[in-house]
């Protein structure tokens, strides 16, 4: 007899476990949704996309470039190619020619790395959720060959305080003649 009591008590149990574990799996997309929306994420698939094989990348790029936009690297801060560039011009993917940036949007932000408040075109740019290193930050990507360009952060200026903290490694500069 007591057998058959600790079956609907197993039940309940069970069923109280994954009610719990459904409402944190809501919260927490919940707050996903809340970070990304504060950053204006972007869910577009990559349209006209090119894919090459890591050997063909490697053929078209540095090693420091392959390792930013293939394999998600980070160059070091201060000691890379425009972040303390002040040309006019624009900035484009190092790896399809995408426009990416505008000079126009470029500011300084301390941080070692050059950084947009907005992209040239919004549909050239993908955001995806990273996180790796125990944090959750944004990562930027050329939406047409998927390149990692960098990330963004809800800290920049006006008018959209954002941040797009590039790496320039995944850039190529063309000035303004």
């Amino acid at each position: 007899m007591g057998h058959h009591n600790s079956y609907p008590m197993k039940t309940l149990i069970n069923l109280t476990l994954i009610l719990t574990m459904l409402s944190m799996m809501a919260c927490a997309q919940k707050g996903n949704k809340e970070q990304a929306n504060s950053i204006k994420q972007n869910n577009k698939t990559m349209s006209d996309s090119i894919i090459k094989s890591d050997e063909d990348w490697k053929k078209q790029l540095t090693p420091e470039q392959f390792d930013v936009t293939r394999k998600k690297g980070t160059e070091r801060a201060f000691s890379n190619k425009y972040w303390d560039n002040h040309k006019q011009g624009t900035y484009y993917c190092i790896c399809c020619g995408k426009p990416l940036f505008s000079s126009k949007t470029k500011f300084d932000s301390g941080t070692g790395w050059p950084s947009f408040f907005a992209p040239l075109d919004s549909n050239n740019v993908k955001n995806n959720v990273d996180k790796t290193y125990g944090m959750e930050r944004v990562e930027v990507v050329c939406n047409h060959c998927g390149a990692h360009l960098g990330h963004v952060f809800d800290d920049g200026p006006e008018p959209t305080h954002l941040r797009y903290c590039m790496n320039s490694a995944s850039l190529d500069f063309k000035e303004e003649k």
